[in-house]
């Protein structure tokens, strides 16, 4: 089972139908929306300011959101994927959005709707990222923008097929 702990009088939340991975950790002011999954070796710690994540939601393995204290949250849209070691540091990801694997997001950051950060992409603290585009790159700059079928194939079907790999393991694995 993973870890919930109440910190500060704050418990985590979790909406409808999500799947927490038996090393998964969560602390404090954590809130998840339906149908998330939070992966092993994943740890959202809402110790210092909150953690909000939207539904269809997936945190994958080793990934880490936290955030400064009094001075940053975590808000994460629908329909978005933080890949495996990813770190989001107090940054905001709207809907239909994929953080690739070891890319890190600082304080007050923001990717707009539809957005790739490529994989171990640095987003810098205070930066926007336009929508529908990739940002890759340390510090991270737009590289492409992409069509309406790109970003449903490349991130869409990615927080979907999250959906699926869930349900492998609330099925108990059968």
């Amino acid at each position: 089972m993973a870890l919930i702990r109440p910190l500060n009088g704050t418990s985590p939340r979790l909406g409808e139908n999500c799947f927490l991975a038996e090393t998964a950790v969560l602390i404090g002011d954590v809130t998840l929306g339906d149908h998330c999954s939070v992966w092993y070796g994943a740890v959202l710690r809402g110790d210092v300011n909150p953690i909000r994540l939207g539904n269809r939601v997936n945190i994958q393995d080793g990934a880490v959101l936290h955030t400064l204290h009094r001075r940053s949250v975590v808000e994460i849209g629908d329909d978005v994927s933080v890949g495996h070691n990813a770190v989001v540091h107090g940054a905001r990801v709207e809907h239909d959005c994929l953080i690739g694997m070891g890319a890190t997001l600082l304080d007050n950051a923001v990717v707009h709707s539809g957005t790739i950060i490529a994989a171990g992409a640095l987003v810098l603290s205070g930066q926007e990222c336009e929508p529908g585009s990739v940002y890759a790159g340390v510090p991270a700059r737009k590289v492409k923008t992409l069509t309406p079928e790109e970003q449903h194939r490349m991130i869409h079907l990615n927080a979907e097929h999250y959906l699926t790999y869930a349900s492998w393991y609330t099925a108990g694995g059968e």
